[in-house]
C-alpha cells in the first residue's frame, strides 16, 4: 500500500472524492496508488495539491525506496 492510498484511507475518502477534493484527475490517482507512475517524480503542483487535500505535509506522500 502507498503512503498516497494509506492516507486517502485513512481520512475516509475514495479516489473519486480526492479527485474532487484536490483537482488531480482520479485516473492519476490510481496510477500512483498502483505504483504504475511514481509519485516521486509527479509534479511537484500536483504532490501539493493532493497534499492540501489530505490534509499532510507534501513529504508524508513520499515513497522510501526499499
Amino acid at each position: 500500500m502507498t503512503n498516497l492510498q494509506r492516507i486517502r484511507l485513512e481520512n475516509g475518502l475514495s479516489q473519486s472524492q480526492l479527485s474532487d477534493k484536490s483537482g488531480v484527475n482520479v485516473r492519476m490517482i490510481q496510477q500512483y496508488e498502483c505504483k504504475n507512475r511514481n509519485i516521486n517524480k509527479a509534479q511537484f503542483e500536483t504532490v501539493c495539491k493532493l497534499a492540501s487535500a489530505l490534509s499532510v505535509k507534501a513529504e508524508d506522500l513520499r515513497e522510501i525506496d526499499e
